[in-house]
């Protein structure tokens, strides 16, 4: 069987438990999963994984007609597009599977639905991700299981990890600065705020994660904050952050895949939110640590704010500050 899930971080990560009641229903499948490059090493060597089939983000239209002829030669005799865009409609088509289970008309998007051979009832946008995902092992009648990810740092991402860290003393607190959206990010000012204040009252160490993209807001971090900060912002592969987070007391941030990762792993998150919808995407289980921002248009969902990000302007740091207090100490 085949998982198409190519997109983003977080969308990944919601989409492992369904993986595993895939791997526990059906012990001896062969199960493989249609992703892109950037999200790819999430899952290499996962242990409830047979075969990845990895896209090169951007790749041109040769070289992606190419990647779906070995999608079609794997033989798959069941796919599952949990992407339910274009892109994974046309993965989900060209497996050729017998069976094509996709998400209902009225959840899709871009005809995606018109690859499959049968669909999920209607989810609603309101649903987490996660028990959307989930509701294809409903379909399948697979038995109930825990949920769980099967997130674990290998040793070399131990290892690196540690090398990262060295000198450190915990509680580490590790704030993710980026997102894939520019509408979703926090501030400097609040954020460097939020840290002193938390290495004030908990003895916290503030850790700054991100992309290459973010340097310069973690640069202004940097240059705002009193306490001592690892800047790490540019520095870290997707398995070193696995390993990074696995060793936080909390990690901070807006709506980002990172915030995902480390709810996997059972890190109390604090998401702070105003452009997307926290009802839908809040890191599994961590709902006690959301922090919204008020505004009239909120949430839009657009790439880009033409207002100046208001509804994370309304987020004020002293509230967050209260909020990672709160969930340390039940920590």
């Amino acid at each position: 069987m085949l998982i198409v899930l190519p997109g983003a971080l977080g969308d990944v990560v919601r989409g492992l438990p369904l993986l595993g009641r895939l791997r526990k229903g059906w012990p001896e499948a062969r199960i493989g999963w249609a992703v892109e490059s950037p999200s790819a090493p999430l899952l290499e060597r996962h242990p409830w994984l047979d075969a990845l089939h990895v896209l090169r983000r951007r790749s041109g239209a040769a070289q992606f007609i190419r990647f779906l002829g070995t999608l079609r030669d794997q033989r798959y005799d069941l796919a599952l597009d949990l992407g339910r865009g274009i892109k994974s409609g046309a993965m989900l088509r060209a497996s050729a599977a017998p069976r094509r289970l996709g998400f209902h008309r009225s959840d899709g998007r871009e005809g995606s639905w018109l690859a499959a051979t049968e669909h999920l009832p209607p989810q609603g946008v309101e649903t987490p991700k996660l028990l959307q995902f989930l509701a294809f092992a409903e379909r399948l009648g697979l038995p109930s299981a825990p949920l769980e990810f099967g997130l674990v740092p290998s040793a070399e991402q131990t290892r690196a990890a540690d090398a990262l860290l060295d000198g450190l003393t915990p509680p580490l607190l590790v704030a993710s600065l980026g997102s894939s959206c520019p509408s979703r990010r926090w501030f400097p000012e609040p954020t460097a705020g939020v840290l002193d204040a938390l290495a004030e009252s908990r003895g916290t160490t503030a850790v700054l994660t991100g992309t290459e993209a973010d340097a310069e807001f973690a640069g202004e971090v940097v240059r705002r904050m009193r306490a001592p900060v690892r800047n790490l912002v540019g520095r870290t592969s997707l398995g070193e952050l696995l390993a990074v987070v696995a060793r936080a007391a909390l990690v901070v941030g807006p709506d980002s895949g990172a915030l995902h990762v480390a709810a996997a792993m059972g890190v109390p998150v604090v998401s702070l939110w105003g452009a997307t919808s926290a009802q839908r995407s809040t890191p599994w289980g961590q709902e006690r640590g959301v922090v919204e921002g008020a505004a009239s248009c909120s949430p839009c969902f657009l790439h880009d704010c033409p207002i100046g990000r208001v509804c994370m302007r309304d987020i004020r740091g002293g509230i967050v500050a209260e909020r990672i207090e709160t969930m340390l100490a039940v920590a």
